[in-house]
């Protein structure tokens, strides 16, 4: 130790790396100045190394606020329905006091296990439970990624048995459904004819006020279903994505959700019809912020349909549901993979439902190409089965050539023949 003693303090000096370290220790105890230099030098030699003291990690709820939030906020801006989605679980998530204050070294599985039973007490479904532990999860994820904790964190796992979509409206229930919301569209157009000719308008001057879109669920429902669009693709079409007989979707959840979809005769003219009446941006217009339709703009009139016409309550996404069933009882599963704008087949599998008549009808037709005519692979088929009647049929004639030696024993002495040849 190189300490020593100024006035009545001690002081160390001492070199590291050629260069000269003095400092004060402020001490008046020799034994603790020795001890400040020890430390000093100490750490010297771990910054030398790369080592450095391990800051405290945050709690969940610091990172969430200081770290997650303005993430979230600055990559999803232009698409407010994944923000409101990472808003509402992270909401959740801050809300369960004994996971928020946890420090992220110190989340354990025990923690999740604590918040998902406080979850399952409250009712909640488990798609509900599964959308928060998804933004635990990307949590999490980020957490380690940005090295804001270097322990690793446990894995958050979704909870099996989550509701999916699976309604499909039969062509009887679509029919009728289209029926019902045509004449909900009628009753408003009527009741629009009335109060002209009623008092207030006739007599008190009043102008009753003009219907907006009097058949906007009747047209809407008829491109989701021809065209297999999300319902937020539906709300947000502009006019310029309508072009040259195709829907060309710009947007939308990934970026396998821009394609092109032709348009069907059907989808064609009732386009067709709402142009020639509508000349602004919108396909769907409606007074919100956004200045097209939201879900809240139809979901009076849907309920209503769905009584009107002695149907199941359904959410609008069941229209897209039901087109792609259909289509794929007909497309080739790339091509509806692309008209759907799915990133990979796990999930157009979940759209696809086929029905007995369809197995049936394509077990037909396997069985009419391989009756009518023989392919190569046919071909080779018959080839080795007649090789293998071949190798039985010579096992049966050496059986019968063995029995025959055996029944005709050659005399004792008797020397082997040399055959010719």
């Amino acid at each position: 130790m190189s300490v020593y003693k100024r006035g009545k303090v001690w002081w160390y000096k001492f070199n590291w790396n050629g260069e000269p370290i003095r400092e004060s220790t402020k001490q008046s105890n020799k034994r603790v100045a020795e001890q400040m230099e020890a430390a000093h030098r100490t750490s010297l030699a771990k910054g030398e190394v790369g080592i450095r003291e391990r800051a405290p990690s945050p709690t969940l709820r610091e990172f969430a606020e200081k770290d997650f939030r303005p993430f979230i906020e600055s990559q999803f801006r232009e698409k407010p329905k994944t923000l409101a989605y990472y808003e509402l679980g992270l909401k959740n998530i801050l809300d369960f006091g004994a996971l928020a204050g946890s420090r992220l070294d110190e989340i354990g599985q025990d923690a999740i296990t604590a918040f998902v039973t406080e979850k399952r007490e409250s009712d909640l479904a488990v798609s509900s439970i599964n959308r928060q532990l998804e933004v635990l999860r990307r949590m999490l994820k980020l957490a380690v990624e940005w090295r804001k904790t270097d322990r690793a964190l446990p894995v958050v796992r979704m909870l099996p048995g989550e509701n999916r979509r699976e309604r499909v409206l039969s062509p009887d229930e679509e029919a009728r459904y289209l029926k019902a919301a045509t004449e909900i569209g009628d009753g408003i157009v009527r009741a629009y004819d009335r109060a002209l000719e009623g008092i207030r308008a006739t007599k008190r001057g009043e102008e009753p006020i003009v219907p907006r879109d009097p058949y906007l669920l009747r047209d809407l429902a008829t491109i989701l279903m021809e065209c297999a669009l999300r319902p937020e693709e539906a709300y947000r079409m502009r006019w310029t994505e309508v072009r040259d007989g195709s829907l060309h979707v710009a947007h939308g959840k990934t970026e396998n959700a821009r394609r092109v979809i032709p348009i069907p005769p059907r989808a064609a003219a009732v386009l067709s019809m709402r142009q020639s009446v509508n000349s602004g941006e919108w396909v769907f217009p409606a007074p919100t912020r956004t200045g097209h339709i939201e879900q809240s703009s139809i979901k009076r009139q849907h309920a209503q349909a769905c009584k009107k016409a002695g149907i199941e309550h359904f959410v609008p996404y069941t229209f897209r549901h039901t087109c792609l069933t259909r289509w794929a009882s007909v497309m080739d599963p790339y091509v509806l993979a692309y008209v759907a704008g799915h990133s990979d087949f796990a999930t157009t599998r979940r759209y696809v439902h086929p029905r007995a008549e369809t197995v049936l009808a394509a077990m037909e037709r396997t069985r009419d190409v391989q009756g009518g005519h023989n392919s190569g692979h046919n071909a080779k088929m018959d080839n080795l089965t007649r090789a293998s009647d071949a190798e039985v049929t010579d096992e049966r004639k050496g059986d019968e050539w063995r029995a025959r030696r055996d029944s005709n024993p050659r005399p004792t002495g008797s020397k082997p023949v040399a055959l010719s040849g």
